[in-house]
């Protein structure tokens, strides 16, 4: 009978240590996350030091979950077998559009003053490097307590996984895309800041659609992988992004007197 991953630690002291640092790591930024608004965007401030570009600051945030992924990956005994470079292919076209091609496209009004953070840099490369160390070790380390066999591929655990997070990523994009298209092109060119109502979509239903299919994915994901890995970048997602969203939410009531009363903060129908 073929091997399957299961959720566990493995076994080998220095990934299980590092999956207990990142879980209390999640446990930090669930508390704090609630108390200081993570400053980007809207939200930004000057209290927390030097600020980006919003462009630059995202590619950085990012990019350690490539690289790190992409290193410790090639180092894996799996490296080579079928699973694994599924799994890599997936890893490589949710970066390439989340880490290079949703900054290159942002809509920057020229000369605004810089809204992204150091800070929300410096601990996103930790949150970032750590994603891209635990999965890629899981994925392709040999004697984690996990193989991944091409039977895998036709679990009912990695079919659901994978059709939710395909799903909620399509979601993402079209959500995005309906916020990056509330600015003009000629606003941008002028340097207005404008901020409007979004519509049609989720946007129907939530005040933050790219957060809820965010969350939605990384769930799926969680799932199709089978692994605390997973487990640990869905609830950081979770303890960021929540209560961003009821920031967001509280943001858009207090500016537009006419925002859509029977709008959730987050989940369609329920919060």
């Amino acid at each position: 009978m073929s091997s399957l991953p299961h959720v566990a630690f493995t076994g080998q002291p220095a990934y299980d240590i590092t999956l207990t640092l990142a879980f209390a790591y999640v446990a930090a930024v669930s508390l704090a996350a609630w108390f200081i608004p993570s400053p980007y965007g809207r939200f930004a401030s000057q209290k927390f030091g030097l600020s980006f570009d919003p462009r630059l600051g995202w590619f950085l945030m990012e990019l350690p979950a490539t690289l790190s992924f992409l290193f410790f990956f090639a180092q894996g005994a799996r490296r080579s077998e079928p699973v694994p470079l599924l799994f890599l292919a997936m890893w490589l076209i949710h970066y390439g559009n989340r880490g290079f091609l949703f900054p290159l496209f942002m809509r920057v009004p020229r000369g605004s003053s810089a809204s992204f953070s150091l800070m929300v840099v410096a601990f996103g490369w930790l949150a970032t490097s750590l994603h891209g160390y635990l999965h890629a070790r899981f994925f392709s380390g040999e004697g984690l307590g996990t193989h991944y066999t091409t039977d895998w591929l036709c679990d009912p655990r990695f079919l659901c996984g994978v059709t939710l997070y395909y799903a909620a990523l399509i979601g993402n994009i079209h959500s995005d895309a309906i916020l990056r298209r509330l600015r003009t092109k000629e606003e941008i060119a002028s340097g207005t800041r404008v901020y409007r109502i979004p519509q049609g979509g989720l946007f129907r239903f939530v005040t933050n659609p790219s957060y809820f299919t965010e969350l939605l994915a990384w769930a799926g994901w969680a799932l199709a992988t089978w692994s605390l890995a997973g487990v640990y970048i869905f609830l950081m997602s979770v303890a960021n992004l929540i209560p961003r969203a009821v920031s967001t939410h509280r943001w858009y009531r207090e500016r537009f007197p006419e925002y859509p009363s029977d709008r959730r903060v987050l989940i369609p129908f329920v919060y």
